[in-house]
């Protein structure tokens, strides 16, 4: 005999689950205690919140279901801003909670939530556990779900009663990989006639190019159709650097340098675009043509509605589609002309003797080896980040452009120390989101992770204290005061840093990082640039716009 928590870790082990994130409580001891006798490790995090964070981001970095586990009610609630951030940026998770026992109500409505209905709306399936018998078959089907495209998060609640429940050996179903389906010939000729028929052609690579499985292939049809490419936010990195036809990221949705390109040209390929980012352009009447190549097809939008699609597994298709173009295209390279000076545009102004985010995002490129992974949390230096840090790996620049969600940064950068101890990694994260999850510092220190945590520090909710004064709303309702960062770090036995001299920022995050575990070290920051270049500058780009 054995019983429902014995079926559902073995179950998870069926399906390689390696660690699982989370907060366990009374109505999942049974659960905990196979856990214990399993080969899986439990990583026991101060927030749930967190721990949805750290599997959405296991999977994200791996293709592979990251697991997390909480008990029923409060702690099964705090998974949902976890699970939104799966859904939006198709992140493979599987969460599991607790539930009072449905066979018998001896504690009556005591802490009883539905969470399977509240999880709906925010996973690909919620689903709640009835019988010990079907565990295994209700496992893999998670899995399967949370996996395939789109990936996103799945929920399962097992009540206590069920996991404690005796019953007879259930057999595990073996995992199978899963086959996407190839784009078709037709719609490969009619992708590739548009391609070659462009004067003037941009690719676009978005946050579907991100998946594992898809880089090698993405940096091929780059080398072979020579065609010039920008990035959206969470596309950077798909493609290495050095093939020398980077044209930036499109960190806002109009007017910045990069749009120079993307106003110019007549065709724009978008390579893995899913419109749950914010838009990295606007289509509109008399601008380019879009062809979307994806895992699924297009969603149309106001602002994005292409003309044609090819669907099915990035990787072969755009093998399928440089095929057919290769030494075909005369005007390949006709905006690449542009690019010399958007880059000099975008980097200008990056050594000066302040601490202004070009300054800081220059100096951290070059304390981070081309493997270093940064993770970011939510706040106005994303932009900045997004604009001016220059990646040469897929998925070395983690953010979020999708749910967009403070508190995200600190988790996430802890699961890619975990997956990648030999790289560096950094977490970077204004004083409010730091605040957000700044208590999974002890989980990082107790796990002995090596983990630089960058704090950026302008005592307020930057980003939307700009928009206020863009808005010229009057200062009202975003400052707030700060703790002794390095003390704060020190209380958790970790060590602390603060930086008052720019010039010594990037001897600091050397030593940080020379030092191994965690170092939070602390800086200022200069917005005002974000006047002078995000609006101002930009601005007074507008009425060359007007002119093209």
């Amino acid at each position: 005999m054995t019983k429902g928590s014995d079926l559902l870790v073995a179950a998870l082990e069926n399906e390689g689950v390696d660690r699982i994130f989370g907060i366990p409580g009374e109505e999942n001891l049974d659960v905990v205690e196979s856990i214990r006798k399993s080969s899986i490790e439990l990583v026991l995090t101060r927030h749930e919140q967190a721990a949805a964070f750290m599997a959405a981001t296991y999977g994200r970095l791996t293709g592979k279901p990251g697991v997390c586990l909480t008990t029923l009610g409060p702690g099964a609630l705090n998974l949902s801003t976890g699970a939104a951030y799966a859904l939006l940026g198709a992140m493979p998770m599987v969460m599991i909670t607790g539930q009072k026992g449905i066979l018998s109500s001896r504690q009556a409505r005591f802490q009883v939530v539905d969470v399977v209905a509240s999880m709906k709306p925010l996973t690909k399936l919620a689903r709640q556990i009835v019988s010990p018998q079907m565990i295994p078959t209700t496992v893999r089907e998670a899995f399967r779900i949370a996996q395939e495209e789109r990936p996103g998060p799945v929920h399962l609640e097992l009540p206590e009663d069920i996991a404690a429940e005796e019953c007879q050996e259930v057999a595990l179903i073996a995992p199978h990989q899963l086959e996407l389906p190839a784009a078709s010939d037709a719609a490969l000729d009619r992708a590739a006639a548009l391609i070659a028929a462009a004067k003037r052609p941009l690719l676009m690579f978005g946050a579907a190019a991100s998946r594992p499985r898809s880089t090698s292939d993405i940096a091929q049809f780059v080398i072979r159709t020579r065609i010039p490419f920008f990035t959206t936010q969470m596309g950077k990195g798909t493609v290495p650097g050095g093939t020398e036809l980077y044209m930036g990221t499109a960190a806002l949705s109009e007017r910045d340098y990069v749009h120079e390109a993307i106003e110019q040209a007549d065709l724009i390929i978008t390579i893995g675009h899913d419109t749950i980012e914010k838009p990295p352009f606007i289509m509109g009447k008399g601008g380019p043509k879009v062809v979307h190549i994806g895992y699924q097809p297009a969603t149309v939008e106001q602002v994005y509605f292409p003309q044609s699609e090819v669907i099915g597994d990035i990787g072969p298709s755009l093998k399928a589609l440089a095929d057919r173009l290769e030494g075909k295209l005369p005007n390949a390279q006709a905006l690449l002309y542009l690019r010399e000076r958007i880059l000099e545009r975008i980097a200008a102004r990056a050594t000066e003797d302040r601490f202004t985010p070009q300054r800081l995002v220059h100096d951290i490129r070059e304390v981070m080896p081309h493997d270093g992974i940064l993770a970011l949390d939510n706040g106005m230096y994303k932009i900045w980040f997004a604009r001016n840090y220059r990646t040469r790996m897929a998925n070395t620049l983690l953010l979020d452009n999708a749910l967009a969600t403070m508190g995200a940064g600190l988790p996430s950068a802890m699961v890619a120390s975990m997956l990648y101890p030999e790289r560096r990694v950094m977490a970077i994260c204004g004083d409010g989101g730091f605040m957000m999850n700044s208590q999974e510092l002890e989980t990082a220190v107790r796990l002995k992770l090596n983990l630089v945590v960058l704090v950026i520090e302008d005592n307020a909710y930057g980003m939307i204290r700009w928009k206020q004064a863009v808005d010229e709303f009057p200062d009202f309702g975003m400052t707030f005061g700060n703790p002794d960062f390095v003390k704060y770090a020190e209380s958790y036995g970790a060590r602390g840093t603060r930086v008052d001299d720019i010039g010594q920022f990037k001897q600091v995050l050397e030593e940080a990082f020379a030092g191994g575990g965690v170092h939070l070290v602390n800086v200022p920051v200069d917005y005002s640039e974000n006047e002078r270049v995000l609006v101002k500058e930009l601005r007074e780009r507008l009425p060359q716009i007007l002119e093209v």
